[in-house]
């Protein structure tokens, strides 16, 4: 198309088409007629049918083809990002964050607020850990800079409750200690190595 037929303003072209829905009713009984004649199609009792007929299946038949949620759940993408997890150590249980705050930092929402201070022993601990899932994108940025693989995203999408607070503390989405051997491994810089038994040497008792 060039430019001066883009430019055309013309709206009285001939080539639209004109459709022809008849003459319009002017009496009560034209109209009620005209009423009758659109609604009343075989279209109409094709559907009634499909439905009629799925119902009795999923009644009688047992072939439901809904899923009843919660008590059910369909299989989501294991790339799937949704609420986070902050994992623990497999050999001693305490939880892999840091607190260098990386994730703070990179997250681009800005809800990401952590506090630590130094315990009796001059080591850094987190204080607070909190994620704002209000404003939360999943954009997956937290966990991809974490350099000991302490936060990652897990299976868990439900994000309805009645106080928001309650997804987002750090002891909701710390790995509780009685389900450490169900927690999932991922590869990368924090991550257990297959032969990590073989490696392990006893501490000797003099240096």
């Amino acid at each position: 198309m060039g430019l001066e037929q883009f430019k055309n303003r013309n709206v009285g072209r001939q080539d639209y088409v004109m459709l022809d829905l008849g003459h319009t009713p002017e009496t009560g009984m034209g109209k009620f007629k005209q009423v009758v004649r659109r609604t009343v199609k075989p279209e109409l009792f094709v559907g009634l049918w499909v439905t009629f007929r799925e119902m009795i299946n999923a009644l009688f038949r047992g072939k439901m083809h809904t899923v009843k949620y919660p008590l059910e759940k369909l299989p989501i993408s294991p790339r799937y990002r949704a609420i986070h997890e902050m994992l623990r150590l497999l050999e001693s249980g305490h939880y892999r964050c840091i607190g260098c705050g990386l994730c703070e930092k990179i997250c681009i929402s800005n809800c990401i607020a952590m506090e630590t201070r130094y315990d009796e022993n001059q080591r850094k601990e987190v204080t607070e850990y909190t994620i704002n899932f209000g404003r939360c994108i999943f954009c997956g940025y937290c966990a991809e800079v974490c350099p000991e693989l302490a936060i990652v995203h897990g299976p868990r999408y439900e994000t309805a409750s009645e106080q928001r607070a309650s997804f987002s503390l750090f002891e909701d989405m710390l790995t509780p200690k009685d389900k450490l051997d169900m927690q999932k491994e991922f590869e990368g810089f924090g991550a257990v190595s297959p032969n990590a038994d073989e490696n392990i040497k006893k501490t000797p008792l003099a240096y």
